[in-house]
């Protein structure tokens, strides 16, 4: 996940998580390492199938942050899910480099 806007606004980028075809998923925090720069929720869209992680980058001074967000699953065959976060936040004027979501 890539965040990436002005330092003094809120930033915000959605991620989005399917259920394999067999049977229900169910996620939940395992570990979350950058919560003093990024906010995470998890909206279930439809329950057990489909689930959207919206993130929003803290307005805070510029800088670049990074950290991971671990959801534990109920699939042994994938039983964590593992997203990076790069957050990068820019002063006033700076032209953005990179890709927004």
């Amino acid at each position: 996940m890539h965040l990436n806007g002005p330092a003094g606004q809120t930033v915000v980028g959605i991620v989005s998580v399917r259920a394999g075809e067999e049977r229900p998923l169910r996620i939940e925090e395992s570990s979350f390492d950058i919560k003093t720069k990024v906010t995470y929720a998890i909206e279930e869209v439809e329950a057990g199938r489909f689930f959207r992680i919206r993130f929003t980058a803290i307005p805070g001074p510029p800088g670049t942050f990074r950290g991971v967000l671990r959801l534990k699953t109920n699939y042994p065959e994938k039983p964590q899910i593992v997203i990076p976060i790069t957050a990068r936040l820019h002063g006033a004027g700076k032209a953005q480099k990179g890709r927004e979501n």
